[in-house]
């Protein structure tokens, strides 16, 4: 099959029963693994961060060359790229956690096991949301007319946020997710360790801890619904989609560590996350059109690739030069 092949619909995956079984099971067993590591709450380094998030590339990188070399190389690319995206749709999940962790002011030591519940919530969120996807799209042809406008309501509201700075504060209190829990339970002041619930006058109460993992756990709907109609866009396989979501997210909590500093520095990630999902939703209404009139064209996954990797490359390059001009500007204009 040729590389310049649009996106197959959604039948005939590559996903054999053993390969679910194994690549669940990896999934399964690097969770636990992650949760052993996390038992006892420590301040990660950035030693530590580093070779865990080499080798979560390592090993997503390796499973694409698996794809490629069994299932060829349109199903590879399709891999490839469905992973680019998810990756970067990621970055904005940590800018996220980011805000999140800083707005309840979650103790160092404690971050990682709220990012590993955030990690575990989005897995499940998503495999839902995947098998939900499966079949409509099996079943009804006119939801990738509603999976593209999914990605372009996105695509504007990230784009009105960077325009506005909406996206870079967060108030505890206006959160719906905290609001609502507030309603039924007491929150105690402090952090109990990794403690979700504690006692206030003898009646149960919940800790801040329970409480920010209750908000990005509502977070991860929101991301659920934006990420898994991407990767539709670009592979109508499940086991890719699935296998592109599980890679991306696996790796989060590493990763938050390494790019921590640095995620303030992208001011135009979201400019460019907002091209790549209006692009995505332009794909699949393409799609759409091409199942019910052959002669209309499709975009090809080739294709796909090439403007998801501009795009990231362009907004990345211009969000350190602007960071750095701001840097500059504060320098000259600060009293010495």
């Amino acid at each position: 099959m040729s590389l310049l092949a649009a996106a197959p619909p959604a039948l005939d995956s590559v996903g054999t029963p053993t390969l679910w079984t194994v690549t669940l099971g990896a999934v399964v067993a690097l969770l636990a693994l992650d949760f052993l590591l996390t038992r006892r709450p420590h301040e990660v380094t950035m030693k530590e961060a580093v070779g865990w998030s080499a080798f979560y590339v390592a090993l997503p990188l390796a499973f694409g060359v698996y794809i490629w070399q069994r299932f060829g190389d349109q199903r590879g690319l399709e891999y490839i790229t469905g992973y680019l995206v998810e990756k970067s749709l990621s970055v904005d999940n940590l800018f996220v956690f980011m805000l999140l962790l800083g707005a309840f002011a979650v103790p160092k030591a404690l971050q990682q096991r709220v990012l590993l519940y955030g990690i575990v919530g989005a897995l499940v969120l998503r495999g839902i949301f995947i098998a939900l996807g499966a079949a409509a799209l099996t079943r009804f042809d006119w939801m990738f007319l509603v999976f593209g406008l999914v990605l372009v309501v996105t695509a504007v509201k990230l784009l009105r946020d960077a325009l506005t700075g909406a996206a870079h504060h967060v108030e505890v209190d206006q959160i719906r997710s905290v609001r609502f829990v507030r309603r039924f339970l007491p929150v105690t002041e402090t952090y109990e360790g990794t403690r979700m619930t504690s006692r206030i006058g003898g009646r149960r109460a919940l800790t801040p801890f329970a409480l920010v993992v209750v908000a990005v756990l509502a977070t991860d709907v929101v991301f659920a619904v934006d990420s898994v109609p991407a990767v539709y866009g670009i592979t109508g396989d499940p086991f890719l989609v699935f296998a592109t979501n599980a890679f991306a997210l696996l790796g989060l909590r590493a990763l938050y560590f390494v790019l921590e500093g640095a995620l303030s520095k992208l001011v135009h990630l979201g400019y460019g996350l907002a091209v790549i999902l209006g692009f995505i939703g332009a794909k699949l209404a393409l799609h759409w059109a091409h199942m019910q009139w052959p002669s209309v064209p499709e975009i090809p996954t080739l294709l796909s690739l090439g403007v998801i990797v501009a795009v990231l490359v362009i907004t990345t390059t211009t969000s350190l030069v602007a960071s750095r001009r701001q840097e500059r500007s504060d320098q000259q204009s600060s009293p010495v």
